[in-house]
């Protein structure tokens, strides 16, 4: 069974330990041991993520599996895109789903969830970073018809950027 809920302030440790769990899987080749945990000591502190919590811009909703959190998402309604026209698009900050729940579509799930809700909020799109050697998440975004429109060195640290694609998805 799939749940999805918004996330509340008192989320601050559900998000902490989903965010830091997701992004060393996900991300944690990406750059050096030391260059990983100054990213995670930044934004997936408790006090990060209190203060993402408590950002009335940012919008984010946790995905159960059978009661138990598998992943999260943020979402900026009217955030615009480098190289688009459109004014009224959201970017889509975060989404990641824990490994463990690969290949049981619940990415999929979450991403359809955040698309319907930025079309109920009159967005004409949405927007993306992901990193350009994740090849599973620039496939799972093409997939869901996203293109690519840019580029953007996303920083790790002060002293490592990693490649990304900027993708973006026209309603």
């Amino acid at each position: 069974m799939i749940t999805i809920r918004k996330a509340t302030p008192t989320d601050v440790a559900l998000l902490a330990e989903l965010g830091s769990q997701t992004f060393i899987e996900s991300h944690g080749h990406c750059a050096s041991k030391e260059d990983v945990e100054a990213y995670m000591n930044t934004n997936y502190s408790l006090a990060a993520c209190e203060q993402e919590l408590n950002e009335q811009k940012n919008i984010y909703h946790f995905i159960y599996y059978n009661n138990k959190p598998a992943g999260y998402s943020k979402i900026i309604l009217n955030s615009a895109a480098p190289a688009v026209a459109a004014t009224n698009i959201t970017k889509l900050d975060r989404i990641y789903v824990l490994q463990k729940f690969y290949n049981m579509k619940l990415g999929l799930a979450l991403l359809n969830f955040n698309i319907e809700l930025s079309k109920n909020n009159n967005q004409s799109g949405m927007w993306l970073y992901t990193w350009i050697e994740n090849e599973r998440a620039v496939n799972f975004y093409k997939k869901a018809g996203f293109s690519i429109i840019g580029s953007y060195d996303f920083r790790v640290s002060p002293t490592h950027t990693n490649p990304n694609h900027r993708m973006y998805l026209a309603y």
